[in-house]
């Protein structure tokens, strides 16, 4: 199930766009939580999903959305962020209900150390279980196989590294047996 965070079914091709548009829920927080919290309803309430155990994982934008979705208080699970963002987050008390593991690249410019500890200070601060995996070498947007081609086109310090794509998907299926063990 993917949740359409932008509204309307919009997909954008350049950078720019995607940013302008995602900066829309950022300042609106409120907006934000309406928005995958509807998506949760839809996924709860559709009998394909056991609302015992629910889960969000998201990749850039996405991976934001799903950190900022366990700290506005929708109740899920546990949260899978892949290379998303972490400047000025600043943790509930709330995301104590939910596992988190966040898969950065150590390259990732776009997520800075400033960032990363100031993530990992307020998780701490709060008591939230989580995880923080880094893989060396990759860049933001690591697991899109199409990002290094879309880096050079638009010059943006992004590519694709199949190791880490590989690694943190290893990552997520073993953060996920160990919350959501099959009988």
């Amino acid at each position: 199930f993917a949740a359409d965070m932008y509204g309307n079914g919009l997909v954008f091709d350049n950078p720019g766009d995607a940013e302008k548009n995602a900066g829309v829920l950022y300042a609106d927080m409120g907006l934000l939580k309406e928005r995958i919290t509807a998506a949760y309803d839809v996924l709860v309430n559709s009998g394909f999903a056991d609302p015992e155990r629910v889960a969000a994982i998201g990749y850039c934008f996405g991976g934001t959305v799903v950190l900022n979705a366990a700290n506005l208080g929708v109740p899920l699970d546990a949260v899978v962020s892949f290379h998303g963002g972490l400047a000025g987050f600043k943790a509930d008390p709330v995301i104590k209900n939910t596992h988190v593991l966040v898969c950065n690249g150590a390259a990732d410019t776009f997520v800075s150390q400033e960032d990363k500890d100031n993530f990992k200070n307020q998780m701490n601060a709060v008591g939230a279980a989580y995880e923080f995996k880094e893989y060396e070498g990759a860049l933001h947007a690591f697991t899109n196989p199409e990002s290094t081609e879309a880096g050079k086109k638009f010059n943006m310090p992004i590519a694709y590294h199949a190791a880490a794509d590989a690694a943190s998907w290893n990552d997520m299926k073993e953060f996920f047996s160990k919350y959501f063990p099959v009988d």
